[in-house]
């Protein structure tokens, strides 16, 4: 509740030449009780802007990573399409294509799959003995040369892991040359 105070103002202060009207009253208020209310309200507010903040960092680096290793996927892909007769390990070329193209991503956490004309293989290596044997034979020109790479992601924001079994994939198909 507010104090009503009679103010008197002398003509010499005021910004025009006439003197304010006498007996004018203005209502000014001494104390309401709302100094801090301002700061309560952003103390509430600011873990819940934290929180989101932080979710949006997790979920920024986690499309990143994706985007890495689409990239990377797609490079590896289009490696092992041009290789058909210049290797002897078909998987290794993969994997050191993906590594290259994606250096961000830990190295030790990506896992490969390949279909190489309607046969899988896994893993950073398939060694053949000849170009027309193994997997290296199977590099036959015209059909298709699928890779797999997947990625494990973490959503996890204040020890609370929101998306335990996240994990990244990109597949890529490529026709080889």
């Amino acid at each position: 509740m507010g104090i009503y105070v009679k103010e008197q103002i002398a003509p010499s202060l005021c910004a025009n030449t006439e003197a304010p009207p006498t007996g004018e009253w203005q209502r000014t208020r001494l104390s309401s009780g709302e100094e801090g209310q301002s700061l309560i309200e952003f103390a509430l507010c600011l873990p819940v802007l934290f929180l989101l903040m932080t979710g949006i960092f997790a979920f920024g680096i986690t499309i990143g990573n994706y985007v890495t290793l689409t990239n990377g996927t797609n490079a590896a892909a289009m490696q092992l399409g041009i290789s058909r007769g210049q290797t002897l390990d078909p998987c290794a070329i993969v994997s050191a294509a993906v590594y290259a193209a994606a250096p961000s991503l830990k190295q030790s956490s990506l896992t490969f799959a390949y279909v190489l004309n309607g046969t899988s293989y896994s893993g950073t290596t398939c060694s053949s003995a000849s170009t027309t044997t193994g997997a290296a034979g199977n590099l036959v020109q015209g059909k298709t040369a699928q890779v797999t790479v997947t990625y494990p992601c973490s959503l996890k924001l204040y020890n609370a892991n929101y998306f335990p079994n996240c994990v990244l994939t990109s597949k890529t198909t490529e026709l080889v040359q």
